[in-house]
């Protein structure tokens, strides 16, 4: 967890459980998928929020959470001094506007029947009941700010490239001038020559405009790149947060550690230590006891098999679930 006593924390979440109900049958005793189990975290103004960890660890279900776009098993999410978990229907539609979403793929994300102006403009006119003509200006302004044409207004999303429809997806978030963006592994489905021009758009955005954005992503170089602070998820929990220079210089969790590691450096003469990670992530519907990630630790013992370690402070703001965090 990374407190924070501050008066610009931006999102305070506490003991955000999400659970998904499964059963076999009708007569089968009901399961739980527990994808975000317990997470407690707080998010700056004006900073970018990373939250790092393998498919299947519960990352975007947790962005999904924030914005209730699924609804919390139990916890809080106070956004700006509100628990929006307590808005009814009406209230959080007037909050909607400053809580966007960008998804990881572009194309899946956009109404195949629907062109850009429409796209983008339905938000405003939900949202502010502008006129036709206000709208279109808007829209215009808009698609200039994230590199396309006033032409491209009247095109579908099958007409566009893939980093187009992901600008597009940009500019349908920005037109409500919101102040939370969750950016959902938005570069994942982009050549990598791509994925740098939409990183170095995304940054400076956020610089123009002021706002604070949750980065989920599994690759650890765009971590680098954008993020103020980092959140290492697993099997639906926090196992580590802080800094990005705690992360990436001060490691605390082995997990984490492994995940850097595992990381092939970007040229062939440079030194690779070769530690990679083994096995996959188990199911959330049947957790292992004691530390999750205990059968995929090199370094487990007995109690970890066992008991389930609590969130320690190894440095401040540095947090870290582990009964033998590294360097301590």
């Amino acid at each position: 967890m990374q407190s924070s006593t501050r008066d610009d924390t931006l999102l305070q979440v506490s003991h955000l459980r999400k659970f998904f109900p499964v059963r076999k049958n009708l007569y089968s005793k009901p399961l739980y998928v527990k994808a975000v189990d317990d997470c407690s975290f707080s998010i700056q103004k004006n900073t970018v929020f990373g939250v790092v960890g393998e498919s299947g660890s519960g990352k975007t279900t947790l962005g999904r959470v924030l914005l209730r776009l699924i609804e919390a098993t139990s916890g809080s999410i106070v956004f700006d001094n509100t628990d929006i978990l307590s808005l009814n229907p009406q209230e959080l539609r007037l909050f909607r506007r400053r809580m966007q979403i960008i998804s990881q793929d572009p194309y899946n994300s956009l109404h195949p029947r629907k062109v850009v102006k429409k796209l983008i403009g339905e938000g405003l006119q939900i949202h502010f009941q502008l006129s036709a003509q206000e709208i279109d200006a808007r829209v215009r302004d808009i698609l200039t700010l994230v590199g396309l044409r006033e032409e491209h207004m009247y095109r579908y999303p099958h007409e566009f490239s893939g980093g187009q429809r992901q600008r597009i997806a940009i500019a349908r978030a920005l037109v409500l001038k919101p102040e939370f963006i969750v950016l959902d592994e938005p570069t994942s489905a982009l050549d990598v020559s791509v994925q740098a021009i939409i990183l170095k758009m995304l940054k400076d955005l956020k610089k123009d405009f002021a706002l604070t954005y949750m980065l989920i992503t599994h690759d650890l170089a765009v971590i680098d790149y954008m993020a103020d602070y980092v959140a290492v998820m697993y099997l639906g929990q926090i196992v580590e947060s802080g800094s990005k220079e705690d992360i990436f210089k001060r490691t605390a969790h082995p997990y984490t550690n492994l995940l850097i590691d595992s990381v092939p450096p970007p040229t062939p003469n440079e030194h690779w230590s070769g530690h990679i990670l083994n096995g996959e992530i188990p199911s959330p519907i049947h957790s292992p006891s004691g530390c999750r990630f205990h059968p995929r630790c090199p370094q487990a013992k007995e109690i970890c098999k066992t008991t389930e370690p609590e969130l320690l402070e190894v440095q401040p703001g540095h947090m870290v679930m582990c009964h033998f965090p590294l360097g301590s």
